[in-house]
């Protein structure tokens, strides 16, 4: 792990040149002085059952957009709109909140997202506390939405505070948030969002609050996500059910064969086996297996799956999950050979790996391994683009300084198992913005878990390294 080196150059701009003229210490202040205030927002934020999915309130959603809305008006921002488009059922979709600060003459525009809908809490039983009211304990805040992806909504309200209150008149960069409103229901509208806001929301920088640090107390930018494909796995072995003690034993029934197909997806060391899926190489940073196995809870004796190092394994390989299954419950079983069974299959791509192929190397390995000659058939579902960043670009330079800057300790580049689709959106829509993925989890964070929570020390060191980099944009690093 290395600490961003502050003698680069962005565009012919020496970053070191820019750096040394920041009011560091002065942004630093602003936010400790306010950050009390900031984390009781964040309460009343996490107060909000804001759940874009359709069996919740629909309400709550919207109440959850106007407290928001709110929120940055209280900076002082008055171009502030709750945004809705269509969806492909007629209705409308999730309440985004856009708020806008024009650019000075010369100046970029930096787009915040950010994401106010939050996770259904799931089993109230498995909290210690309850979702939705906020509770400090060990230095770390506990809710659903605490940490995703509420604490990045304040993220961007307190570091544009901070300018605001140490720059000025002086700070000129446009800023455009963008907060939207059904992220966790896998943002149906979004491009939709985008083709009928182009022009609100373009920007030179689009900063993306939603990911996580390496572990508490190293900061990150996240440089990589992988792609996400999904699509259903259909066996079929007769034309109806038929009675297991009359028929059973020359026929095999459907949910056993479709076991033994799923069963082709690894081979024997738990690597995704399916032909013609990209690759990526060997990560700079390893994940510690005693951390990792922390980390996701893995009971004693269970062994990881895959080869190479556990990061390459989360960021730069394919990994494949089945994800759901139609056949009758333990509890409504009866002895009866089925004649058909399904499976959902989550596949998670690699950068570099282009979807469409993705799917159809899945088509064919699944018609190729039909057990026993049954009818197996693969339905596409969704599709995700991965991403990667070029750190070499002037944004990401001056991203891993202020990280660095703020916390004192070498900034990672890390990459993300998981996907953030609409990313892919962003950069067809912009192809000329730099996207910088950043955030305020750590791998205890447990989102979309009970007991989600927010590491309250780094909560405050983002925000000091999100206005030193709007600092560093306002004079001029972008070039």
């Amino acid at each position: 792990m290395t600490l961003h080196d502050s003698s680069a150059t962005t565009h012919g701009v020496e970053l070191t040149n820019i750096t040394a003229q920041l009011p560091t210490s002065e942004l630093r202040h602003s936010v400790a002085a306010n950050f009390a205030a900031t984390v009781g927002e964040l309460i009343d934020l996490v107060a909000i059952p804001g759940i874009a999915w359709e069996a919740f309130d629909a309400k709550q959603l919207e109440r959850s957009a106007e407290a928001v809305a709110a929120l940055i008006r209280s900076t002082g921002l008055d171009d502030v709109q709750i945004l809705r488009v269509p969806n492909d059922d007629g209705g409308q979709g999730g309440p985004a909140v856009v708020a806008r600060k024009a650019a000075a003459p010369g100046k970029p525009t930096v787009v915040l997202y950010a994401h106010h809908d939050v996770q259904p809490p799931g089993d109230n039983g498995l909290w210690d506390s309850e979702p939705f009211t906020a509770v400090e304990r060990n230095g770390r805040l506990y809710g659903r939405g605490a940490a995703d992806d509420k604490a990045g909504i304040m993220a961007h309200i307190a570091s544009f505070r901070a300018m605001t209150e140490i720059v000025g008149d002086a700070f000129g960069v446009g800023v455009t948030f963008f907060i939207e409103g059904e992220e966790e229901a896998g943002s149906p509208t979004f491009a939709r969002f985008l083709e009928t806001h182009r022009d609100l929301l373009a920007g030179d920088v689009i900063i993306v609050a939603d990911s996580a640090n390496w572990q508490v107390g190293i900061p990150a930018l996240t440089t990589s996500l992988r792609g996400l494909v999904d699509g259903t796995v259909e066996v079929r072995v007769t034309d109806h059910a038929v009675h297991s003690g009359m028929f059973g034993g020359p026929i095999l029934d459907a949910p056993t064969l479709l076991a033994r197909l799923i069963a082709t997806f690894h081979d024997e060391h738990g690597s995704v086996a399916i032909q013609g899926l990209h690759h990526g190489g060997e990560t700079v940073v390893d994940y510690p297996e005693d951390s990792f196995r922390a980390d996701a809870g893995v009971l004693d004796g269970v062994q990881l799956a895959g080869q190479g190092s556990i990061t390459s394994r989360l960021w730069t390989q394919p990994a494949l999950s089945v994800i759901g299954m139609d056949i009758p419950s333990v509890e409504m079983s009866s002895n009866t050979l089925l004649s058909s069974a399904r499976a959902k299959i989550s596949l998670r791509v690699a950068p570099g790996q282009d979807p469409a192929a993705a799917l159809a190397a899945l088509e064919a390995h699944v018609v190729a391994h039909a057990p026993f000659g049954a009818q197996a058939t693969f339905t596409a579902g969704e599709a995700g683009q991965p991403f990667a960043t070029d750190t070499h670009a002037p944004a990401a330079q001056a991203a891993l300084w202020a990280l660095g800057e703020s916390w004192g300790v070498a900034a990672v580049e890390t990459g993300m198992g998981g996907s953030i689709p609409f990313i892919a959106d962003l950069k067809e829509t912009y192809p000329e913005a730099q996207i910088l993925v950043t955030g305020v989890e750590d791998p205890d964070s447990r989102a979309h878990s009970a007991n989600e929570s927010l590491h309250l020390g780094d909560f405050e060191k983002a925000i000091v390294a999100q206005a030193m980099l709007l600092a560093a944009i306002n004079e001029g690093v972008l070039g």
